[in-house]
């Protein structure tokens, strides 16, 4: 009679917010606060002016106050919640789903200036430059500084490190691209104010307008694309093919392996294994000690 599979873990807790947790929502925190600040001062400088060009800015950066405000709110949900039992694998991916709702924001925003840019383009409108030129450099400079809080130590890691946990948060790459959509509209605007006012090129703004939602588009898709990924456990392929290279003895066969991610920089996996020879849990678990992405680990084997 075949014995029944046998199934073993690692011993292990179910924290897996990423090494940089804490310091993102804190940069994330400081962000919204940046950009909340800005957003109130056009929306107060467009009905001081009657400028519908600021007024239109102050709302549309409302929309990435929301964005960003999701964001920072989910660094505190899965913070609270990481011990709670009820999530089985962790509150790691709350950061996914909150980078998928931003992106979805982003793609509403990004349509949204399509359509005004169409129309302006169709019936121009008197556009104040001289205020919406001061406010969109303003409005730069606070993109400017909210991009570096943001970016922190990124792009100081060579490739060679386990720990990558700012290229797999999707919750502050979410952040990080409404602030860089905000710093593009805000070039574009500068560029075609300028041009609108000493060249007399209207057709400018709007027509700019159109690029910068075609790149906010891409830059959304993307960032839907990546976190649906994890939102709906997609194998991760590099970790699979490391548990794959490391299982291959003659001792044991893989039947099935599972591997997902359940944090920013932690995987999970079930390893299915046919053992030709004694072979222990504990063993499985020794040869895959080299793969350090792995957080939690559940072996299952029997004899073939």
């Amino acid at each position: 009679m075949t014995p029944l599979p046998q199934a073993s873990h690692f011993a292990h807790d179910h924290m897996f917010l990423g090494a940089s947790h804490d310091e993102n929502a804190r940069r994330t925190g400081w962000v919204v606060v940046l950009t909340f600040v800005m957003m109130i001062g056009e929306i107060a400088a467009g009905y001081l002016t009657g400028s519908m060009a600021l007024l239109a800015d102050g709302f549309h950066m409302a929309t990435h106050v929301v964005a960003l405000g999701i964001a920072a709110a989910a660094y505190g949900f899965a913070r609270r919640h990481a011990n709670n039992a009820r999530y089985s694998f962790g509150t790691g991916k709350v950061g996914d789903l909150a980078g998928f709702a931003s992106a979805m924001v982003l793609g509403l925003v990004s349509l949204g200036i399509a359509v005004e840019s169409v129309l302006r383009l169709l019936e121009p409108t008197t556009v104040a430059f001289t205020e919406a030129t001061v406010i969109a450099v303003v409005g730069l400079a606070v993109n400017i500084a909210s991009a570096f809080l943001l970016m922190g130590h990124h792009g100081h890691d060579h490739g060679h490190s386990h720990n990558h946990d700012h290229h797999h948060d999707n919750n502050l790459r979410s952040a990080y691209v409404h602030v860089l959509a905000d710093a593009l509209t805000s070039v574009l605007a500068i560029a075609a104010l300028l041009a609108g006012r000493y060249l007399g090129w209207v057709w400018l703004d709007p027509a700019m307008g159109i690029v910068g939602a075609i790149v906010i588009a891409k830059w959304a898709y993307g960032l839907m694309r990546d976190s649906a990924a994890v939102l709906l456990d997609t194998t991760d392929e590099p970790v699979a093919a490391e548990i794959r290279e490391l299982l291959a003895t003659d001792d044991v066969r893989i039947s099935d392996l599972h591997v997902w991610q359940v944090g920013p920089d932690a995987r999970a996996a079930i390893v299915s294994v046919v053992a030709s020879a004694p072979v222990s849990a504990d063993t499985i678990r020794e040869r895959l000690a080299p793969v350090h992405e792995l957080s939690h680990l559940t072996v299952e084997f029997r004899n073939a």
